[in-house]
């Protein structure tokens, strides 16, 4: 692959993730500023996950079947591009999840997509792709920090006064914006990733020629249909059902992580620049992955990138008290193995071992559980979960909510002990030419 192809791939990513991360980060307190009740929220929350179910049974099947992949993502960053943009001037629920289900439904697809393009045109997957994905991650902390700095009260900043510049950025961190004003300048998100998706879809057209694999008479006329049944072999079905138990433990990341950081003194506006630490830490763990994969092989890496929930969860559990507050920070840091060291090691392998004609529908099959059904279960188990494991404590007027997080955080990082083990014993996958050819080894 030539450097103008991989630049280009690179820059595919970067807008691609740039989208979602966005809008994503605010959204869990724009909502609620908007009046929308806890049903409500959850719907819209998760019409990204169910959008990724949709995927797997429509577009991805389009794409592999039927459409150029690089025209696919034009049209679709086209629509969701004018939806997602809608949203800054919407407020009321029904229109809100609307554009927001259109959004979503054109959106989630395009992962799979970028992958598919991406894959097409390089010689070496396991060397190439870390790079490339690199540009995704480096888009979503783009979009990500400078909310830190823009929904900022300038005014309070000004009034702070302070002589150095290390008063003057404590000034800035410590003066979000509030009430209605922080509601209106939040709203702009969506216009950030609209004009982005647009650019994206313009973008595209630029892409590498990437065809579809149109169905011969031999073959099922549905791309999705055939990928399912990659899952009669049991190696695929172990890492489906491993991919989904990481999946749900990922979520709760980040379902829990923004109201636990604060309990160990965090302030609430240096929580997203601490849970990003992951992101930034991605980019360097992306570089290397090749490398491992090569060294370690595709069953090693994986288990590594699980257990690093583990470890991140367990240090969440029996660290999390102020006098560890420097360990809990540090600790994001694991965030690029957990992604890299698996969820990217999944697309690769993937990419690798499945048919090229369902490829799309192949990464779609695994972006099932990713994107679909893991957060879609943890949208609604986290949140219960949270309940249960929170008592009231005082006495009158005195009572105050208090979250037993040692015990919350224990439930994800047995889990991913679990997936672990499961993976490491139960995870052989065969020859290549085996699982090509539909052999129902492994």
């Amino acid at each position: 692959m030539n450097g103008a192809i991989r630049l280009k791939l690179f820059l595919m990513m970067f807008l691609e993730f740039f989208i979602w991360g966005a809008w994503l980060p605010l959204i869990f307190g724009y909502l609620p500023s908007l009046g929308f009740t806890d049903g409500q929220q959850a719907l819209i929350l998760n019409a990204f996950p169910a959008a990724a179910i949709l995927a797997m049974f429509f577009s991805n099947q389009f794409a592999d079947r039927s459409m150029a992949a690089e025209k696919f993502l034009a049209i679709s960053h086209l629509i969701g591009g004018v939806s997602i943009f809608a949203l800054a001037w919407v407020s009321d629920f029904g229109t809100f999840f609307a554009l927001m289900l259109i959004h979503c439904i054109v959106y989630v697809p395009t992962i799979s997509i970028t992958n598919s393009i991406a894959f097409a045109s390089m010689k070496d997957a396991q060397e190439e792709f870390g790079i490339v994905r690199m540009g995704g991650t480096i888009g979503w902390i783009a979009a990500a920090w400078p909310p830190v700095f823009l929904l900022v009260n300038w005014a309070k900043v000004g009034d702070a006064g302070g002589a150095g510049i290390v008063d003057w950025l404590n000034a800035v961190l410590d003066s979000p914006l509030q009430g209605p004003a922080m509601q209106d300048a939040t709203a702009w998100t969506f216009v950030v990733a609209g004009v982005a998706s647009l650019i994206l879809a313009a973008f595209s057209l630029t892409l590498p020629h990437t065809p579809p694999k149109p169905a011969t008479e031999a073959e099922d006329s549905a791309a999705w249909l055939k990928a399912m049944k990659l899952l009669a072999h049991p190696f695929v079905l172990v890492l489906w059902v491993v991919t989904f138990i990481d999946s749900f433990v990922h979520n709760c990341y980040f379902n829990w992580t923004g109201r636990f950081l604060p309990t160990v003194g965090v302030p609430g506006n240096w929580v997203t620049p601490v849970m990003s630490i992951g992101q930034i830490a991605e980019i360097a763990t992306m570089a290397v992955l090749g490398m491992f994969l090569k060294s370690l092989g595709w069953r090693t890496t994986m288990i590594i990138g699980i257990l690093g929930h583990a470890a991140r969860f367990g240090i969440f559990a029996f660290c999390g008290t102020p006098d560890y507050m420097w360990l809990i920070i540090f600790v994001n840091v694991l965030h690029g193995i957990c992604y890299a060291f698996f969820f990217a090691t999944v697309y690769i392998f993937v990419d690798e071992y499945f048919p090229k004609d369902v490829r799309s529908s192949a990464q779609g099959l695994f972006n099932l559980m990713i994107l679909g059904l893991g957060g879609l279960v943890a949208n609604f188990v986290c949140p219960a979960l949270l309940t249960a494991f929170t008592k009231t404590i005082g006495a009158a007027e005195a009572t105050e909510k208090v979250v037993d997080f040692k015990g919350l955080f224990l439930i994800p990082c047995a889990a991913a002990i679990v997936a672990a083990v499961v993976l490491g014993l139960f995870f052989h996958p065969p020859r290549k030419e085996e699982i090509v050819e539909g052999k129902p080894a492994g």
